[in-house]
């Protein structure tokens, strides 16, 4: 089980997943709306996150990502295509 702290606007959530999972999922999975246009398949950037922290228990930035011009250097990522391997903080934008 990873703990996900996830952050959106003023409000900050305490999240559980399992690993394995995706950030997008395990927030769906909790009732967390998070907008993602393409279905969670790493076409768009409307799931895009920051990692505040924890970058090290995210799988790598994949091709998808690639393509979509992110590269993980900043904190950005797609919340669709980052799978969850320990606990993070993550936030996104309103």
């Amino acid at each position: 089980m990873s703990k996900i702290t996830v952050k959106t606007g003023k409000q900050t959530q305490q999240l559980q997943g399992e690993d394995g999972q995706t950030v997008l999922q395990i927030c769906l999975d909790n009732n967390l709306p998070i907008e993602h246009s393409c279905g969670g398949n790493g076409y768009c950037t409307t799931c895009q996150c920051t990692v505040v922290e924890g970058m090290d228990n995210l799988s790598e930035v994949n091709d998808n990502e690639e393509a979509m011009d992110i590269d993980g250097e900043d904190g950005r990522r797609l919340s669709c295509q980052c799978v969850v391997k320990g606990d993070i903080v993550v936030e996104f934008e309103e």
